[in-house]
């Protein structure tokens, strides 16, 4: 009997050893979200929980700091989470950190939703997009369409998170935002922890579904972005799109106004298919485009029929307006800032000026060397000329001449035209 309880006995300790050593070899992924939420920061979020689900992580901790972003992003990040094999942990930290606008429904969403103090959540109302991107202002009955769907959105993710629906609402129809401490009261989030140990030993032994959370010793292991996502959160951004616009401007035209150099026309397409591929991911007004390609429209005209400036100015001020509006309605964290569009519309307004301008112009003017430069020339016959032929001295050499009316040598004549090695020439009245 003594046998068989000291076996029992040291069972038990195995036991225990081993479910001890199983916790502390527990581990958490986590990313850190800090800007605008995007399509890279979709793709991000989504390759990371599926890192954390084959990784049997704990669970997927997001630390969130974002003004907002794109509705469409938000929308991809929160059915992720809905489908996530993992639970999924929003921490908006450090102070003082937001979740505005996007960052809402993605904190929302979330398996548990803690908040850092001083920090704060809210603002949701949308901005008003159609399909394409572009910005609709004037329909009153499309706003009131998709304020109400995305209100709806809202509602329906704090239902499912069993959140305050009453205030997602209002956060999209109201635009209201709390602070940590207020959400923690009302019922919008589950938790204000100081920072991540703080987090992991407040979550530790809570059930998501069939799982119970074993974190506090739990070790937290980062899951980096890699070299795409790293690309495509510098690349998909009002400031790159705005560069490349201008790409376009400078290429296409600089190869317009200066045949044959090759590059700038290429540079100018390749920029161009990039802009048309941003422009369908970025929040773009299209009336914007349109102002910008008005201004290049007057700078052009400028150079060829020269109105002392005046087309020029018209065209500073559509292309400034253009840029301004260009991404005026953008999403939080998507607006093009006043110190990218003064020195664009100064640096191209300078470019049409000075590059292509005199470019146009080289080309407008006569020749100034070759065969073409004796036309209109007015030379003395050094022998009779006729339809049969005479003899002209013109540029340091003697040509063979024809006149359809006769010339006597001595008298003046006028270049008219040339055939190989032979002028054609007239009288010169006087």
């Amino acid at each position: 009997m003594g046998k068989v309880m000291k076996r029992w006995h040291f069972i038990a300790i195995a036991g225990l050893l081993l479910g001890t050593a199983a916790v502390q070899a527990a581990q958490v992924g986590l990313i850190k979200i800090d800007g605008a939420i995007g399509p890279a920061t979709a793709s991000y979020i989504a390759r990371a929980v599926d890192i954390a689900a084959a990784q049997n992580d704990e669970c997927l901790i997001i630390q969130l700091n974002t003004p907002g972003g794109l509705l469409d992003s938000a929308s991809e990040i929160v059915q992720k989470f809905y489908d996530a094999k993992v639970p999924t942990v929003v921490f908006v930290a450090p102070a003082p950190a937001r979740a505005g606008s996007a960052g809402v429904f993605i904190t929302m969403a979330a398996d548990v939703a803690v908040m850092a103090p001083h920090t704060r959540i809210g603002a949701a109302h949308p901005v008003e997009l159609d399909a394409s991107g572009s910005v609709e202002k004037t329909d009153d009955t499309m706003k009131a369409k998709i304020e109400n769907d995305t209100a709806m959105f809202a509602k329906s993710i704090a239902d499912k998170r069993h959140r305050n629906t009453d205030w997602a609402v209002s956060s999209v129809r109201e635009s209201a935002s709390i602070t940590s401490e207020e959400a923690l009261d009302i019922g919008v989030i589950d938790l204000i922890a100081d920072d991540m140990p703080d987090l992991l030993k407040q979550i530790n032994g809570r059930e998501i579904g069939s799982k119970t959370l074993h974190t506090t010793n739990a070790t937290v292991v980062a899951i980096p972005m890699n070299t795409w996502e790293h690309f495509s959160q510098l690349f998909l951004r009002p400031e790159v799109m705005f560069i490349l616009v201008l790409m376009v401007i400078y290429g296409i035209i600089g190869e317009l106004s200066s045949p044959g150099a090759v590059l700038p026309g290429i540079v100018g397409v390749i920029a161009l298919i990039l802009v048309l591929y941003m422009s369908s991911i970025l929040p773009v007004n299209v009336t914007g485009l349109i102002l910008i390609g008005l201004a290049i429209a007057l700078f052009i005209v400028d150079i060829y029929s020269p109105t002392h400036g005046v087309l020029t100015v018209g065209g500073m001020v559509a292309f400034f307006l253009g840029a301004m509006m260009l991404f005026s309605h953008a999403t939080p964290g998507f607006g093009l800032p006043l110190s990218w569009i003064v020195p664009g519309t100064l640096v191209t307004a300078a470019f049409f000026v000075f590059v292509v301008g005199k470019g146009l112009r080289a080309q407008l003017k006569p020749a100034q060397t070759g065969k073409e430069t004796m036309l209109g020339q007015t030379v003395d016959a050094v022998s009779r000329i006729d339809a049969q032929g005479g003899r002209v001295f013109i540029e340091g050499e003697n040509w063979n001449a024809v006149s359809e009316t006769p010339v006597e040598a001595g008298q003046p004549v006028e270049v008219t035209g040339i055939e190989g090695l032979t002028l054609k020439v007239k009288p010169k009245k006087n």
